[in-house]
């Protein structure tokens, strides 16, 4: 089994079946990336649609479990995004909020608090990727904090709560989601929103406005983790984080009116 790229330490590669199909198999490698596995077994024992590759299967014989699924190798990954892919993806969306939650999700409002808090609390770890200064963040945190309580996430639809151009690929004319240890109950905006981010950083053209207390919101999300220490069992989120902070910072304090990042960020892609 070869090993693919991804955020996490799960292993991920191609086999080959008795039946002599193809499958792409994503393997535990700790309890983290186990329980993650387990969860999202369950989401796709429970949901079927056109947005989502099919289960072929689940292996218990060894240490960790292993996860088998539609070989989507062959379909294209952004970026790049090409003309009337944020639509398909939006299309992919459409289909995965309209479809009937399973019981027993939690809901996003609860995985996701208001991050700003945290910031407040310890703004240490923000500060020390200097994009901006304490004078900075003293004049402004109250503004970002209180537009972030506006941003509803609040729903009874099937949300991923992960959508990012590593999670999504194109095939057959239709948009795929892979990577649903995530999955909640939320708003259907949400989804859409905390895409916009990565989207613009890889040169997309968001296919909705993004929203003044969904772009504080996703500041003080990045903001309060981008600047920790990395995660052993996800070494590579910690950029990512920090690259989608610097995209949706000026951004922000744009849609905000509030005064631009005073230290090294900058706008990044087509905002």
């Amino acid at each position: 089994m070869g090993n693919f790229g991804g955020f996490t330490a799960a292993s991920r590669g191609l086999v080959t079946l008795s039946d002599g199909r193809r499958a792409f198999a994503k393997g535990a490698t700790n309890d983290l990336t186990e329980e993650w596995l387990r969860a999202e077994h369950h989401l796709y024992t429970q949901i079927h649609g056109s947005f989502m590759p099919q289960l072929l299967g689940w292996d218990e014989s060894s240490e960790r479990p292993v996860l088998l699924l539609e070989d989507l190798s062959r379909a294209r990954w952004p970026p790049p995004w090409r003309a009337g892919d944020e639509s398909l993806v939006m299309a992919a969306l459409e289909e995965l909020h309209a479809t009937p939650a399973p019981p027993g999700l939690s809901s996003a409002e609860k995985e996701f608090t208001n991050s700003w808090l945290d910031v407040a609390e310890d703004p240490l770890p923000f500060l020390s990727l200097r994009l901006v200064s304490g004078a900075w963040l003293d004049a402004h945190l109250a503004a970002f904090e209180a537009a972030s309580r506006r941003a509803v996430l609040a729903g009874r639809s099937l949300v991923h709560l992960d959508i990012r151009s590593d999670n999504l690929c194109l095939n057959d004319g239709r948009a795929m989601i892979v990577d649903w240890n995530w999955a909640a109950l939320g708003d259907p905006a949400v989804d859409a929103q905390f895409w916009l981010p990565s989207l613009v950083l890889e040169g997309g053209v968001p296919p909705v406005e993004l929203e003044p207390e969904y772009a504080a919101w996703l500041v003080g999300f990045f903001a309060a983790r981008a600047g920790l220490p990395m995660i052993p069992d996800a070494p590579g989120v910690r950029s990512i984080q920090l690259a989608q902070l610097k995209c949706v910072l000026p951004w922000a304090c744009r849609l905000l009116g509030v005064e631009r990042p005073d230290g090294n960020s900058g706008p990044r892609g087509r905002v």
